[in-house]
């Protein structure tokens, strides 16, 4: 039981955001296996990222969910599935931070094995009455190769615009928007969907390579694919003093589907600046 079991095998993807076209080349080629696209169930009934429709759970239950769709609709006893999650950058909060997760899912052996990419987002927001500010605003956003949202008045409002993707379309839903807002002020937001947002599919064409390398990544023990990093240990010695550091000496490895677990010293490095170390400079 080696990744090489998927070589000839099937693998249901659902998406209606054209992610099969970073995903499928990656995973095919590495895996030999076929990606057969799904796309007869409607992914935003699991939650939108223009907010009309709230995800439940977090956002490996939202992969699981359609992963599972995945096999339901095809009967496929493997599927992989995509999401993102946005938030603050986790350096000092100040732009906004992607998460991609590729979830693959093999009920033949009963594992998940998830691959993961993370980057700042092409995702930002403003509110005008004035179109010049507007397509000053599409310009910085990378528009019209990153989709555009617009809505009258605020940012909840239902009244929507999605996938705006040429200047023409932007002038129209801009003039719609600002005769429905009493304010007449329309706001405007990046489109996040995968299919709009290039930076996103750089992303999830990133969350695929971390996917094949772990699926290639064969326990010891058992020889089920996912045997992957869980846990760093700290602890290595600064190379002016000696002492332990915070950084990390050893990483433990683990399989998702036997209970063998091994430590493996790193060997990028030996030692820590010593600008790192506690002791040295405190």
């Amino acid at each position: 039981m080696t990744a090489s079991r998927y070589a000839g095998q099937r693998a249901a993807l659902l998406t209606q955001h054209g992610k099969q076209t970073v995903i499928a080349p990656v995973l095919e080629t590495g895996l030999g296996c076929a990606i057969v696209h799904v796309d007869s169930f409607d992914t935003d009934t699991l939650g939108t990222f223009t907010r009309e429709t709230a995800r439940a759970g977090s956002q490996l239950d939202a992969a699981r969910a359609k992963a599972c769709k995945g096999m339901e609709l095809t009967g496929l006893p493997i599927a992989l599935a995509s999401e993102g999650s946005f938030g603050p950058d986790p350096f000092a909060g100040m732009f906004t931070w992607d998460v991609e997760l590729l979830l693959w899912r093999d009920d033949e052996l009963g594992i998940e094995v998830t691959g993961i990419a993370q980057g700042p987002a092409c995702s930002a927001h403003f509110k005008t009455s004035d179109l010049a500010e507007l397509e000053a605003f599409a310009a910085t956003e990378g528009f019209p190769e990153h989709h555009l949202v617009l809505r009258p008045e605020h940012e909840d409002d239902p009244r929507m615009h999605k996938g705006i993707a040429d200047a023409q379309a932007l002038r129209a839903a801009f003039e719609a928007c600002r005769a429905l807002a009493a304010n007449q002020t329309v706001h405007v937001e990046t489109d996040m969907r995968a299919f709009a947002n290039p930076t996103r599919m750089a992303l999830i064409a990133e969350a695929s390579e971390n996917l094949l390398l772990r699926l290639r990544s064969c326990c010891p023990a058992c020889s089920t694919p996912g045997y992957w990093k869980t846990a760093q240990q700290p602890g290595l010695p600064c190379a002016a003093c000696g002492r332990p550091t915070r950084n990390y000496l050893s990483e433990t490895w683990s399989c998702v589907r036997c209970a063998h677990q091994s430590v493996e010293i790193r060997r990028d490095r030996s030692r820590e600046d010593p600008a790192n170390c506690a002791y040295c400079n405190p």
